[in-house]
């Protein structure tokens, strides 16, 4: 059976009242602190992450450079059901850098390339092969997820600390009620004789 609820009132654990009990005012403390912390700490989080993957990002789109490198071997033909021209297949390349030395690696370049044909390849500042550098609007949406995703994470954390706390106080204060119903209820008890 549910008991009946009244109409909410807002704050009703900051008014005054007689029969505001000490778990009521610490109930109602645990719940401003919840409620902030997953606010700020949620909102926080996920600007700071999304500003740091925006970054890194940025950073990423101004050292990575694309460099002409050349095939070492021919390219395989792609292998499986899906036998698609759009697939890529790694092979070896050589490619010359920043300081002049040869290097060489494996890059993915379009299937049936042959030995020596010219292939374009991303190198960082140091001359290491990297991936191609995402764009701005695909940095903008990365950033948004791991922004987005990382103050959700963070947000949970005193969302739920908060409900357990709630829940322990509720638990002890339905046992308080239960112990002191213990020594009234039998005052209450009619004897008709």
């Amino acid at each position: 059976m549910v008991a009946f609820r009244g109409p909410k009132v807002w704050l009703w654990r900051w008014r005054r009242n007689p029969l505001r009990r000490r778990s009521d005012r610490l109930e109602s403390w645990v719940v401003l602190i919840a409620w902030a912390l997953t606010l700020f700490g949620g909102v926080v989080t996920g600007l700071m992450a999304a500003e740091s993957v925006e970054s890194g990002l940025a950073r990423q789109r101004a050292e990575w450079h694309p460099v002409g490198a050349q095939l070492t071997e021919d390219a395989p033909e792609p292998t499986g059901a899906s036998g698609s021209g759009a697939e890529k297949v790694w092979a070896k390349v050589r490619w010359a850098a920043p300081d002049g030395s040869a290097r060489e690696g494996q890059a993915r370049v379009g299937p049936g390339s042959v030995m020596g044909a010219p292939v374009t390849v991303w190198t960082d500042t140091e001359g290491r092969l990297v991936t191609k550098p995402a764009t701005e609007s695909q940095a903008g949406l990365r950033a948004a997820l791991v922004g987005g995703l990382a103050g959700l994470f963070v947000a949970a954390v005193p969302f739920a600390g908060g409900r357990l706390v709630r829940a322990r106080m509720e638990r002890r204060r339905m046992d308080r009620w239960d112990e002191e119903w213990e020594l009234i209820g039998p005052l209450w008890e009619r004897k008709t004789w």
